[in-house]
């Protein structure tokens, strides 16, 4: 026979538990002995096993009751119940530890791997990690608004980044970061960028330029990113707008200034004369 300590410790509970199970009625509790002390068979550790794997398991207490009391075919229906329950919360919490295991995983948090593969590749050709951080930003609302055109939208960057044009207007671009906005490498890549879209544009048709037909507000958010975080950005969309073209997430065609049109003209045939002597 066993003291409640006794008892206690075998089933690996507190006594304080013993007693609460007692207040319960899960746990018949026994009369006292002579000595004035309640003494606990091998049949009362084995139910008290039972309730304390059940309440582990988080059957709530008034369910322990009845399970004590089913018969065997309904205790075992009972178990296979319960074992679904918990193996679809062991699911559920794996997928929590997936989700905290991404929180240190930078990109991948909030981005498709299509897009943070293209991340990498931008770092990988020494694109400077603002710009990179405004393609980032930019393409995490976009990608949790149209997640369907992600695909077609990386199809499209994936071949943009393999010409060695568009990654020098963002090796140049990233040069001028800290720079003020009358450094004149602004208006030599604006030129560049000018010319490449043009190009782009008559070879391929003005939608190859801009077919992405983002809703306006997220225009906007993402215009707003990159003139926050690249701050010649505003200045170059200025130049471009000389060159006939504007906008940063979406590109239009427009009529350049005359006046302003004529000084490109002017200042390009006067550098590519220098450059022909």
């Amino acid at each position: 026979m066993l003291t409640i300590g006794e008892l206690a410790s075998y089933a690996g509970v507190t006594v304080r538990a013993v007693r609460h199970y007692h207040a319960k009625g899960l746990l018949p509790e026994p009369e006292r002995d002579r000595s004035g002390y309640r003494r606990y068979d091998a049949g009362a550790v084995v139910e008290l096993i039972k309730i304390r794997t059940l309440a582990e398991a988080g059957v709530p207490l008034a369910r322990v009751r009845e399970l004590l009391q089913a018969d065997e075919e309904e205790f075992a229906a009972a178990v296979a119940d319960i074992d679904k329950r918990l193996r679809a919360e062991i699911r559920e919490r794996q997928r929590h530890r997936e989700g905290i295991a991404r929180l240190a995983s930078g990109d991948s948090l909030a981005l498709p791997p299509v897009v943070v593969e293209y991340l990498d590749r931008l770092r990988a050709l020494g694109v400077d990690e603002r710009i990179v951080q405004v393609e980032r930003d930019g393409w995490i609302p976009l990608a949790a608004h149209s997640p369907e055109r992600v695909p077609e939208w990386m199809a499209r960057k994936r071949e943009q980044i393999a010409a060695p044009q568009l990654i020098g207007f963002y090796l140049t671009l990233g040069q001028a970061l800290d720079r003020t906005d009358d450094d004149p490498r602004l208006v030599e890549l604006a030129d560049k960028l000018a010319a490449y879209i043009t190009q782009m544009a008559d070879e391929r048709g003005e939608d190859y330029v801009d077919d992405t037909h983002i809703e306006p507000p997220l225009v906007k958010l993402m215009d707003t990113l990159a003139f926050d975080t690249v701050p010649p950005a505003r200045r170059l969309i200025e130049l471009l707008k000389e060159r006939g073209w504007t906008g940063w997430t979406e590109l239009k065609r427009v009529n350049p200034t005359p006046d302003a049109a004529g000084t490109w003209q002017e200042d390009t045939a006067s550098r590519r004369s220098g450059r022909d002597r």
